[in-house]
């Protein structure tokens, strides 16, 4: 029997709800096709917007989504994705598979896919290949309520009150594909840039994002803060998990128990990074000004799936990946005293997504199914919690532990979520509640074969399903036995 305890007297704050935020990019059929769609296409929409793809993600209550990247973000000029779509100009997306695009999804149909999602928007700036005059230019566009030019140019594109867009980055993959840059340059860089993105009205101030650090590039952290950290409100970092390394990175679907236990292990290092970039932006906190942590971009990266375009990132998504999320999202929960923000890479067709669509036809993945369960985490009051467990596996690449687990508490509930990684063995808990009395528990997962997933003929394979729980007659505690590979979410009732 392992060993839970949830303790409702520690908390470290709350869970910010954009711990569940998605990702959007110009990326193979993530926006075309997968969240917009033309007359032409057939498919049901309310001013582009997938209907069906949308009724998913308000299901799931998404709380803000990252666009347009992604390393297309630093090659995208926002001006020519404004006015009649018949005078936009067409861009070849150099990044993601050489495709051309006529850019009939800008600025106002991103602002209308938020609205109608009920959303908040995070927009990353062009810095690699932008100025800082068009990017102050995008923010004043968004936001500025009186007159001025760019206001008058949203108004003649037939938009009249101002968004007020808070979420602004300052680049994307600096190190990288935005720009290549050294930690020394990008920090003056986003000093440069930060100090025309301007706040248009004091009662929506706007939110500095500083492009962060590949994995555990350290150095970079601690540069950017200690040269910029007055001037921005929270640096990201990005960490994806492959099953060895980049030039292998494993398969989708069809693998064995050893690559199970591989990627689970390595998606672990998550922990490791976030505690180290934040032990980092707490040393140049100031008195009145946070420094924030965000992880804007994670999730599994497998080889794509046989026949499909290799730019386009189109991976199928198996119950390791939930149960990936699962260890991720409970990591994110346990540090959310300095973790504000995560956006899963990404929404819709693209490598740990939560939709996949083909035509007319949608499927909802194993990942998706992760995300409604850990739907009360978002905004709720994180409580500690603590497992006594083993380790799986002898081997030190394949070793893990049998369970994860985070809390929190929000309404009169305590929402607590493990889950079980033995790839084939149940594990009975019981679950310790210091603090609270519980009156009645009920449990949800998602399981199956490691290897399951969702396809258009047979959509329904992996779903979530009932979990028995037990609750004490004193109210202190239940008992539960968690299905292999599974992820679970207990809600308990308060008395």
């Amino acid at each position: 029997m392992n060993q839970l305890i949830v303790n409702t007297r520690r908390s470290k704050g709350t869970i910010n709800k954009n711990i569940y935020g998605q990702f959007a990019e110009h990326l193979g059929r993530c926006v075309y096709e997968g969240v917009f769609v033309r007359e032409e296409d057939g498919i049901p929409h309310v001013n582009g917007m997938r209907k069906d793809v949308m009724s998913a993600l308000k299901h799931i209550r998404v709380p803000l989504v990252r666009w347009p990247g992604g390393c297309f973000a630093d090659t995208y000029h926002w001006k020519d994705g404004i006015g009649p779509k018949a005078q936009r100009s067409t861009i070849v997306n150099t990044n993601w598979g050489g495709v051309t695009e006529d850019n009939s999804f800008g600025t106002h149909e991103f602002m209308e896919f938020a609205g109608q999602l009920g959303c908040d928007a995070y927009i990353s700036g062009n810095v690699g290949s932008g100025t800082v005059q068009e990017l102050s230019d995008w923010i004043e566009y968004c936001n500025m309520g009186g007159v001025s030019p760019m206001a008058n140019l949203r108004r003649s594109n037939g938009h009249e009150e101002p968004w007020h867009v808070r979420y602004w980055g300052i680049g994307n993959e600096a190190w990288g594909c935005g720009g290549n840059m050294s930690a020394e340059y990008y920090a003056d860089e986003a000093k440069k840039f930060s100090t025309y993105m301007r706040n248009y009205d004091p009662s929506h101030p706007i939110y500095k994002i500083a492009s962060g650090s590949n994995g555990a590039d350290y150095h970079w952290t601690k540069t950017v803060c200690e040269r910029a950290g007055h001037m921005i409100d929270a640096i990201t970092f990005h960490n994806y998990t492959v099953t060895y390394e980049w030039e292998k990175k494993g398969r989708a679907t069809q693998f064995n128990t050893e690559e199970y236990y591989r990627l689970l292990h390595r998606t672990f290092s998550m922990e490791e990074m976030v505690e180290n970039h934040s032990r980092i932006i707490r040393q140049y906190q100031k008195p009145g000004h946070r420094i924030d942590l965000i992880v804007d971009e994670w999730g599994t990266w497998f080889d794509v799936e046989e026949g499909t375009n290799p730019g386009f990132l189109y991976q199928q998504n198996t119950v390791r990946d939930a149960v990936l999320a699962g260890i991720n999202l409970n990591i994110f929960n346990n540090h959310c005293d300095t973790v504000v923000m995560t956006n899963i890479a990404q929404m819709v067709n693209v490598l740990q997504a939560m939709i996949l669509t083909e035509g007319e036809k949608m499927v909802l993945t194993p990942t998706y199914h992760v995300y409604d369960l850990f739907q009360g985490h978002m905004d709720a009051r994180q409580v500690e919690s603590y497992v006594a467990t083993d380790i799986l596996n002898e081997e030190e690449e394949l070793q893990v532990p049998r369970l994860t687990v985070s809390a929190s508490e929000k309404d009169g509930k305590l929402l607590v979520t493990v889950v079980n990684l033995s790839e084939g063995e149940e594990a009975e808990i019981a679950v310790q509640l210091s603090g609270v009395k519980g009156s009645s528990v009920t449990g949800r997962c998602v399981t199956g074969g490691m290897g399951d997933y969702n396809t258009f003929d047979a959509p329904q394979t992996v779903g979530i399903t009932e979990v028995k729980a037990t609750l004490y007659p004193d109210g202190y505690s239940f008992t539960a036995k968690l299905p292999k590979n599974s992820v679970s979410a207990f809600e308990v009732a308060e008395a």
